[in-house]
């Protein structure tokens, strides 16, 4: 296992720990809803998109790895001279200009600004276990079935 593809599979890993706390904590029902996503969102959202940009980087392999993972296609790397554009790289361009990706990577993860700020209570945008879970496990089966063909190369 590449090293980006093991960072892309820790930071799935580790969002899925936040994604079980979260629903353990709404059954306690001890802190409302809205707090607890204002809580788990910004970190669940933040290993969802790490574990993207980490994947990204397995697919176009571009030699060292970066500190930190690119958060959508627009911050990777150029890809080299002569060499072509993964057909993963273009199917990741459709779902983040029309589809689930795009959503996830544009949920709000910070809390409303001025206006709302009366309101801290306020969560962001989507943010609730039962979607993070659904990004998580889309992510896995892409991992899963876009890995499966990068291991023939």
């Amino acid at each position: 296992m590449s090293s980006a593809r093991g960072q892309a599979n820790h930071a799935l890993y580790l969002a899925r720990i936040l994604i079980g706390a979260w629903r353990r904590d709404l059954d306690t029902q001890s802190v409302a809803a809205k707090i607890l996503a204002s809580a788990y969102w910004p970190g669940v959202r933040n290993h969802l998109t790490n574990a993207y940009g980490w994947f990204l980087l397995e697919i176009t392999r571009p030699g060292g790895l970066p500190e930190t993972p690119p958060q959508c296609l627009a911050e990777l790397p150029e890809i080299v001279a002569g060499k072509a554009m993964p057909g993963e790289i273009r199917e990741f361009q459709r779902l983040e200009r029309e589809g689930w990706i795009g959503a996830m990577l544009s949920a709000e993860s910070d809390a409303p600004q001025s206006s709302s700020m009366q309101n801290l209570a306020v969560a962001a945008a989507g943010a609730d276990p039962e979607q993070a879970e659904t990004w998580a496990n889309l992510l896995q089966q892409l991992f899963d079935r876009m890995g499966d063909s990068l291991d023939e190369y």
